[in-house]
């Protein structure tokens, strides 16, 4: 048996970034389900937060997972669950493009609270801040950069 422990921090977004998650009991509902479901995957989601257009997800990969088939599962499955549980107005979709960052484990604990204050975190400033800010800070190139 391997023993690995590779963390990744995950930040995808709705469907054009539409707050379709706009009660904090909503985004509740979403991040239990996606953990219960990224459980019975085999999936560890070690946290799980967001706002209103965005969730963030601190992951350990295991042996046999990988970045884009570890997202095709959580947000392929959560999609399709919130649309069957008519959990939003309009037909709920998330955005196709990710953040997936590598995190220490002298990191995890900082990143840990980091995405559990993502309620106070985005009273301050927002997703479209912070996802700019996530562009320059780890160097990431934006489709329309050349």
């Amino acid at each position: 048996m391997p023993f690995i422990k590779v963390y990744i921090h995950f930040v995808w977004s709705t469907k054009n970034r539409i707050p379709f998650l706009e009660t904090k009991e909503l985004r509740q509902k979403v991040w239990n389900h996606i953990k219960a479901n990224a459980t019975e995957k085999g999936i560890f989601i070690d946290c799980i937060n967001g706002y209103s257009e965005h969730c963030h997800c601190l992951i350990s990969l295991g042996s046999d997972q990988n970045i884009e088939k570890v997202m095709q599962l959580i947000k392929g499955e959560s999609a399709f669950w919130i649309n069957k549980e008519k959990l939003t107005k309009e037909k709920f979709q998330w955005q196709s493009e990710y953040f997936a960052v590598s995190v220490s484990e002298s990191m995890v604990e900082k990143v840990r609270n980091y995405i559990k204050k993502q309620e106070i975190h985005h009273h301050k400033k927002s997703f479209q801040e912070e996802y700019e800010e996530f562009i320059l800070k780890y160097g990431f190139k934006k489709n329309n950069d050349k």
